[in-house]
């Protein structure tokens, strides 16, 4: 394997050392250095991220091409490039999916049961829910309904109000480290007091609201009777007062939740001590789905019992499918290097042909000088996705130190979310490596079946 690994690095290297782009080289590496220390002292800066990046990559190239010929740096580069930029969409899409998942588990609970109609007797479901797994930590009831607020100023939007217990709402929500200002126990309503919200910032910036201000929330269709299928004189409303103002980063909460007591959203619906659903908070919350069809089992009727993926399905699965998709794309990056590769191996079997007739002469093995080209993939393969990998932490790591702003009326977050995790990185040299292999496999076929006669025939 010495002998094979030793020939098939002089095959590629050829003992080329070009002084010229090894200076270019140095001159990329001093321009990425110094976009790095622009984001150090501006806390982040594009230009120092461009020039980091693009430095990087600059680098690379310049340091394969004074190694190794104008062919072999290219499949090598083309390598580098698929590996980096598969990298970076695989952290930015894993960065989303987990985004999404803590905003939703940040305001919501792992496991949620509810009825076609009000739940009359949800205490009997919440001593239910507490008794039915160990890994139930937290229950509460709670109220949400579709409603308009108002200041009284011209200001109005629809939002969802939902009822929580305030006693019970720290156990089971991670609401508390949303929260701004004001707490969730502010939603208590003390004697002569009017009861207490808590708003969504960026609602709270539309209706240029702040903490103490006074809101009235307007239940739609609440003066409908449906005896005589006609509107009485106005609906429901209730004054409330603004006690706090979290901000969660989901800009679908940040905009259209508010937050009361059980108590007073019971009192603005107008139906009586109900709840619309009970609520779970679980130890393990990858148990979700398990614990959530055991108790639909166990409670029967017109129950329905739904985890924190299900609530959201739709975003899920959309966020999973750009994540395959993308992921497919950009592997045919490293598919098109590796056709890249095939063409240079197969150009290099043509130019050693006397070495490999030479080789063979002296009592190599046709497996061996197979392996020859083989490994001389592999290192191409290798060298392309430590550099594709590299670069594609740094730049990782760069973007997210940044922050890169997005638009969360659009993203739904306000900042670009990077998650690396080991083991996708890890899939994705292993995939490199096996097409970079499978891609030597001509080739390599080419040299071992050339026959010494036929490669010293002309000499």
């Amino acid at each position: 394997m010495r002998f094979e690994l030793t020939t098939g690095w002089r095959y590629l290297s050829g003992e080329r050392r070009d002084r010229i782009m090894r200076q270019f080289a140095l001159i990329c590496l001093a321009i990425s250095i110094a976009g790095g220390v622009i984001i150090a002292a501006t806390g982040g800066s594009a230009l120092g991220v461009a020039m980091l990046v693009l430095g990087l990559l600059a680098t690379a190239l310049f340091a394969l091409l004074s190694m190794f010929s104008i062919f072999t740096s290219m499949s090598v580069f083309g390598v580098t490039l698929g590996v980096a930029a598969l990298t970076v969409v695989i952290g930015v899409t894993t960065g989303f999916q987990q985004a999404f998942r803590d905003k939703v588990l940040g305001v919501n609970a792992h496991v949620i049961v509810r009825d076609q109609v009000p739940i009359a007797d949800y205490r009997t479901v919440i001593d239910h829910a507490r008794r039915i797994d160990p890994d139930v930590i937290a229950v509460q009831p709670f109220i949400y309904a579709e409603v308009l607020v108002t200041r009284g100023k011209g200001e109005l939007s629809g939002i969802g109000i939902k009822g929580i217990d305030p006693e019970l709402a720290h156990d089971v929500l991670d609401l508390d480290r949303h929260i701004q200002s004001g707490s969730i126990d502010d939603l208590q309503t003390k004697p002569g007091e009017l009861p207490g919200l808590l708003v969504g910032n960026e609602l709270a910036h539309k209706l240029h609201t702040k903490v103490g201000d006074t809101l009235t929330i307007v239940m739609p269709f609440s003066n409908f009777d449906s005896s005589t299928r006609r509107f009485s004189a106005a609906p429901r409303t209730r004054k409330f007062v603004v006690k706090g103002i979290f901000h969660c980063g989901f800009d679908e909460y940040d905009r259209r939740l508010v937050y009361a007591s059980l108590a007073e959203t019971q009192a603005l619906v107008g139906q009586g001590d109900i709840a619309f659903g009970v609520e779970l908070r679980l130890a393990d919350v990858e148990r979700a789905e398990e614990i959530a069809d055991t108790l639909e089992r166990d409670l029967g009727g017109t129950y329905e019992v739904l985890d924190w993926h299900e609530l959201n399905q739709s975003l899920f699965t959309a966020v999973a499918l750009q994540k395959i998709v993308l992921t497919l794309i950009l592997t045919l990056i490293i598919v098109v290097a590796a056709v890249n590769m095939v063409s240079s191996l197969q150009m290099m079997v043509t130019d050693k042909t006397r070495e490999i007739a030479i080789l063979k002469s002296m009592g190599a093995k046709t497996g061996s000088v197979g392996r020859i080209f083989q490994l001389m993939g592999l290192v191409i393969g290798g060298i392309g996705t430590t550099l594709g990998v590299a670069i594609g932490l740094v730049t990782c790591e760069v973007v997210l130190a940044y922050g890169y702003p997005l638009d969360p009326q659009v993203y739904m977050i306000d900042r670009l979310p990077i998650v690396i995790r080991p083991f996708e990185v890890l899939a994705i040299i292993g995939l490199t490596l096996l097409i970079s292999l499978l891609s030597t496999l001509v080739p390599a076929r080419a040299a071992a079946s050339l026959s010494p006669v036929d490669g010293l025939r002309y000499d």
